[in-house]
């Protein structure tokens, strides 16, 4: 599979890296190559420069958001929420029309400080918003309710969590699914359309209050039925 990654942070490498490992194609999208492997500096996560992370990861490619979205099967946003449109709109309506489209960002609000405030809620979703955006994509919101490295490796917690999928289309959930159990994934609960990713996306602030009580982010929900 190929897959196109968006976004060179922290979310981004990691996706980018396990998806490389399981034998996958992968491209991590950017605005600006040149710009992105130019960086001497840290990222705003704390991240080592791309350039470095990229001498360490050869297999994986780098290109703007747009050549990594057309040469993709899927398309995995993991930019920031705030972003994401603007991300998306840069990686091209034509070059996600059809595709799977796999987003993982959350709308935060930090312009109050930390702990931030979501943009979107109740009545609508940034996955909605997304979706409405390019309306020939197959949008699947998931992954938003755990921190990275959680993402893509679940089984480094002592017992099985639970992660979500929302979406419209039923065979691209069922990509993703398959991506999710790849990943290691064993409880993957199906919300319904992608109006349900108001529920996910609305975990955050209990999600966050979570992290600051256990004073870790490695910790996720489990369903028990």
């Amino acid at each position: 599979m190929k897959y196109a990654v968006l976004g060179t942070g922290t979310v981004g490498r990691t996706v980018a890296d396990r998806l490389a490992e399981l034998g996958h194609e992968v491209t991590v999208g950017t605005r600006d190559p040149g710009a992105t492997l130019a960086r001497t500096e840290p990222d705003g996560m704390g991240n080592p420069p791309y350039a470095a992370w990229a001498e360490e990861h050869p297999d994986v490619a780098l290109a703007t958001f747009a050549e990594a979205a057309a040469a993709a099967d899927v398309v995995v946003h993991a930019g920031s929420g705030v972003a994401a449109l603007d991300i998306l709109a840069a990686a091209g309506a034509d070059n996600l029309a059809g595709k799977v489209l796999v987003d993982i960002s959350n709308p935060l609000d930090f312009s109050a400080g930390f702990p931030p405030t979501l943009f979107v809620k109740d009545t609508d979703s940034l996955g909605e918003q997304v979706q409405r955006a390019f309306p020939e994509a197959r949008v699947v919101k998931t992954l938003n309710t755990l921190t990275a490295g959680l993402m893509v490796r679940p089984g480094s917690l002592p017992e099985a969590s639970t992660v979500f999928v929302s979406g419209d289309d039923a065979e691209a959930k069922a990509v993703v699914t398959a991506m999710l159990t790849e990943f290691g994934h064993t409880d993957v609960i199906d919300l319904g359309d992608i109006t349900t990713a108001r529920g996910t996306e609305m975990l955050l602030p209990v999600w966050l209050r979570l992290m600051g009580s256990l004073g870790t982010a490695t910790f996720n929900f489990k369903i028990v039925r």
